[in-house]
């Protein structure tokens, strides 16, 4: 008879310890401080204030000049070819002049590392933590879409901006995959010198739309 390897010691063990002792469910208390709001003008200027701390691009407007400032942060970036999830209002795409592919299953990643942005919509914004909430809709896509290419717009309506943590979660559908976007990818080398766009876009661009 062969001994058992470290792991499957281990894992035995573990399987002994549950016979014995079987888990039990435990109620967890969720005491979250909730129900915090803010007039519209302090949530602007907190949640800008939190984006450009980031090193986002921010650019205000109204729903009406969206097409404009998508097209401008475009622009800016010089992105002639760009990715868009297939729910995105292509209302919005009006001004742009380049090329937009639309995703799909069939779009590989290698595919996604060729465009030199991406555009998508919003789930929820918080103004407390300058974050940008996206659950996986179809105008915000699949999450290598926001992910793969190296600049990222994003369009946001200050109506759906919470103030908090807890207020911004509560406006996700539960179960839908949700991802937090709080300004471009980075991290810090040993050294703690800055490196953006290691684990996703180098730059992000918000669209934050007032009155929408």
């Amino acid at each position: 008879m062969t001994e058992p390897t470290a792991r499957e010691a281990v894992l035995g063990r573990i399987r002994d310890a549950l016979e014995l002792a079987p888990p039990r469910r435990q109620p967890v208390a969720r005491a979250y401080r909730t129900g915090r709001t803010l007039p519209d003008d302090e949530r602007l200027a907190l949640f800008t204030g939190r984006l450009a701390d980031y090193r986002a691009g921010v650019r205000v407007c109204t729903a009406a000049a969206t097409a404009e400032a998508v097209a401008g942060a475009l622009d800016a970036h010089g992105a002639r070819r760009i990715g868009v999830p297939p729910g995105l209002d292509r209302a919005w795409l009006e001004r742009f002049g380049g090329e937009v592919l639309v995703d799909s299953d069939a779009v590989s990643p290698r595919m996604l590392d060729g465009l030199d942005a991406v555009v998508t919509a919003s789930a929820a914004g918080c103004a407390e933590t300058g974050t940008v909430l996206l659950d996986g809709s179809p105008d915000q896509g699949r999450r290598a879409l926001s992910l793969v290419p190296d600049v990222h717009v994003l369009v946001v309506d200050l109506s759906t901006v919470a103030a908090g943590v807890p207020e911004a979660l509560a406006l996700l559908v539960p179960g839908r995959p949700a991802t937090l976007v709080s300004g471009p990818s980075a991290t810090s080398d040993i050294e703690l010198e800055r490196v953006e766009g290691v684990h996703g876009p180098r730059t992000l661009e918000v669209v934050l739309r007032t009155d929408a």
